[in-house]
């Protein structure tokens, strides 16, 4: 972490106070946590003060954590030749993981918005992760009120995710279709779907049928970094 950016995370941490927690970063990139009921303010607060002027939203993302720590895909690592699946798994009744940290998500809310804004008068970026209520569906505060960029990405959001943004404007789906079933991002969602759509010639209409895609693996492809692979 640069020094410049450990005076800013000072900085939140000294005007904030216990609103934020900070978060470990393995990209160099600064990241807080905030609680569901400060998040508002803290947006505002880095939004409008001189010292941090985070006047853009460039994106949020939801994230879904019932499977963190489950199955772990190390890349990193792996072999030197071909394609290497190097998964280690969580053991459900040891409740131990081989060869991976412990899963550190046991006991918080399954799904997570992630604010990733820039300051474009400081030329810095932070990110933002606060968790949405433990509740089905889940919600949060919309922050359309502090950033209209947030308008699509909420949606976004809700639709893949099912995530609710409390005082969202227009509040729908962005990327399905009108009569889509499920949130297609959330880890419960089959990879295959549930249903295929095609055009019946015979009926002159769009029908719904089951889907005949087979399941299949999916298998990561493996990082390297020496200077064969380097072009």
């Amino acid at each position: 972490m640069t020094k410049r950016l450990e005076a800013l995370a000072g900085q939140i941490e000294a005007r904030c106070g216990e609103r934020v927690r900070r978060q470990p970063s393995t990209c160099d990139e600064l990241t807080f946590e905030v609680d569901a009921a400060e998040l508002l303010a803290v947006c505002r607060t880095l939004r409008d003060e001189a010292e941090f002027k985070f006047e853009q939203l460039m994106d949020v993302a939801g994230v879904d954590y019932s499977h963190y720590g489950r199955d772990e895909w190390s890349t990193q690592g792996s072999t030197a030749t071909g394609f290497s699946r190097a998964r280690t798994t969580l053991d459900s009744q040891a409740g131990e993981q081989t060869g991976a940290v412990a899963e550190p998500h046991v006991g918080k809310p399954r799904f997570a918005v992630v604010y990733h804004l820039m300051s474009v008068t400081h030329n810095v970026r932070l990110r933002l992760r606060c968790y949405c209520s433990n509740a089905e569906p889940p919600m949060i505060d919309s922050v359309t009120g502090v950033w209209a960029s947030a308008n699509w990405f909420e949606r976004e959001a809700f639709d893949l995710f099912g995530i609710l943004f409390n005082d969202h404007p227009d509040l729908r789906r962005i990327l399905t279709d009108y009569g889509f079933i499920g949130h297609p991002f959330r880890k419960d969602f089959p990879l295959i779907g549930n249903v295929e759509v095609r055009y019946d010639p015979q009926q002159a209409r769009v029908v719904y049928e089951p889907v005949s895609i087979e399941p299949r693996v999916l298998v990561p492809r493996v990082i390297r970094d020496d200077g064969r692979y380097v072009k």
